[in-house]
């Protein structure tokens, strides 16, 4: 496993065992099992947007696994102003044994990673999720018992950093994936390229679309907030373009019966999904955003070298 995992990519040939992990230590734990691998083990979080599922899941999750963890603020460190890049991640490599970095700047985060001698995780950033995806990826898998040919339908942004990430990590996992949004909002030339290459290595399908009535036949049907904190000047615009992409009950029901409903939290009920969907039989946000926490703890594990 690579040492940083700044994208869904540096996780590319370790993903089924880390949804297995993830599966498995949140069985133990429920059953009572001592899970305490990572004792001792110190994780330092900067958090430079803040984030409620994020802080709370790494900060129990390391603790659940006999670590510690303390939590840094933009304030707190002012990183690139303050201090250089360079700097705070050479110091902060003596003090902790792995650093979450949910950054602002995408280059802060490749920085700050670049110079850091321990394990970096994205938090978060403008372009990828992956720790988002990975705890997704497990909730798919604890409810259908596969990944492999189920189809994957986002509505919403396209250009958006979960649609990014959906499209590499449930590739990678050989599901097909269809993108239905606005042609102002297309993915990224370079993630588009990127998934484009794995469904050639992985025999599956990529479809960008404007048509909503390709949700049909959808196993799995997710989206994500559509102005996140990088794009709330373009507002106004992004309400416009996505006027219609909404995930409603009426376009749940295009999909297959048993189709689930994911959204990584927080949600802006009647932008890109109504209350109905998002608490209604099909949806599974709550077991998601649990998830994060055994995911990330089966990425801390295997990072900080623990052979189970």
């Amino acid at each position: 496993m690579n040492k940083n995992i700044l994208s869904i990519l540096d996780v590319k040939d370790e993903i089924p065992e880390l949804l297995d992990l993830a599966i498995q230590l949140k069985k133990d734990y429920k059953s009572g099992k001592d899970i305490r691998y990572l004792k001792g083990k110190r994780l330092a979080m900067i958090f430079e947007r803040t984030s409620v599922r994020t802080r709370v899941s790494f900060e129990f999750g390391i603790q659940m696994l006999g670590g510690i963890a303390i939590s840094l603020t933009k304030e707190d460190i002012g990183i690139g102003t303050r201090e250089t890049v360079e700097d705070i991640a050479l110091a902060m490599s003596r003090y902790a044994d792995i650093v979450m970095y949910r950054a602002l700047e995408k280059k802060d985060l490749h920085e700050f990673a670049k110079y850091a001698t321990i394990p970096v995780i994205n938090g978060l950033d403008i372009d990828e999720h992956p720790t988002q995806i990975l705890a997704d990826l497990t909730t798919i898998k604890e409810k259908k018992h596969t990944l492999k040919g189920l189809k994957f339908v986002f509505v919403g942004d396209g250009d958006d950093n979960l649609t990014h990430s959906y499209m590499l990590g449930c590739t990678m996992v050989g599901m097909d994936v269809t993108v239905i949004t606005n042609k102002n909002h297309w993915p990224s030339k370079y993630f588009l390229d990127k998934a484009t290459e794995l469904t050639k290595e992985k025999h599956t399908n990529l479809t960008i679309t404007e048509d909503r009535d390709e949700i049909k036949n959808a196993d799995v049907v997710a989206t994500d907030t559509w102005i996140s904190i990088w794009f709330k000047d373009q507002r106004e615009q992004i309400l416009k373009d996505l006027k219609g992409y909404t995930v409603t009950t009426e376009l749940m029901k295009k999909a297959k019966p048993d189709a689930v409903f994911i959204h990584c939290m927080p949600i802006f009920y009647g932008e890109e999904v109504t209350r109905e969907v998002a608490h209604g039989p099909q949806s599974v946000i709550i077991d998601e955003a649990e998830n994060r926490m055994w995911a990330e703890m089966a990425l801390m594990i295997k990072l900080l070298g623990y052979k189970k």
